[in-house]
């Protein structure tokens, strides 16, 4: 079942500028938070180097981009979150996904390649793999998409005909085509299942109590 969005709904789900999980999310893994760290704290001192061997008005411009790189670990991942929000805030059209898990299903991906030397000394391709689930949507007109995230161990819950929810998005008015999905949420489990966390969950759960309750 799918029940569209009022007008300023969407906006009060995907905010413009990144949550706090929305900021954990973009923040990354270790390896890239110290690439992070790395080029703010690398590219801070060099331009502030910069700056205190400059003299006149063009000095506080490198002082500026200076205190910006020095601060790239904060702003850095709240500009990629928000990024991804914009690409489902763009939708002209958004609704509520009321629906079933039509199919549970896994997969391995390769996350990262390097090249090792063995004990012989030759180099060898390493592959760093990881486990994905593939969740298939359905309702009562059929199939609407899939949501796919890496895999964790409360996961396993997840079958097939549980009820979960999550917004579709489209640039038709009549949602004869479905564009993207957001993540979505499992009340039976309470689980929510996702790449990453397009939605602001409370607000979401209570909008779904309030425009869902009458389906049983």
């Amino acid at each position: 079942m799918l029940v569209p969005l009022r007008p300023g709904e969407l906006n009060k789900l995907i905010p413009a500028v990144a949550s706090s999980d929305q900021f954990r999310s973009a923040l990354g893994n270790p390896q890239k938070i110290l690439q992070r760290v790395m080029i703010s704290s690398i590219g801070g001192i060099i331009t502030l180097l910069i700056y205190g061997s400059q003299v006149g008005s063009s000095s506080s411009i490198w002082l500026v981009i200076g205190v910006c790189l020095l601060l790239y670990l904060l702003w850095g991942p709240i500009l990629e979150a928000s990024q991804m929000n914009a690409q489902l805030r763009r939708y002209p059209s958004a609704a509520l996904f009321d629906g079933n898990i039509r199919d549970v299903f896994t997969k391995e991906r390769v996350e990262k390649r390097h090249e090792q030397a063995n004990k012989l000394g030759q180099l060898e391709l390493v592959e760093s793999r990881r486990t994905w689930m593939i969740v298939e949507l359905e309702d009562e007109d059929g199939y609407l998409g899939k949501i796919s995230f890496p895999m964790d161990k409360k996961h396993q819950l997840i079958r097939e005909g549980l009820r979960i929810r999550c917004l579709a998005l489209s640039h038709r008015k009549d949602f004869s085509r479905i564009d993207d999905l957001s993540d979505a949420w499992i009340p039976s489990h309470r689980i929510w299942i996702g790449e990453y966390p397009f939605l602001l969950r409370p607000a979401f759960e209570e909008l779904c109590s309030l425009r869902l309750t009458s389906r049983n």
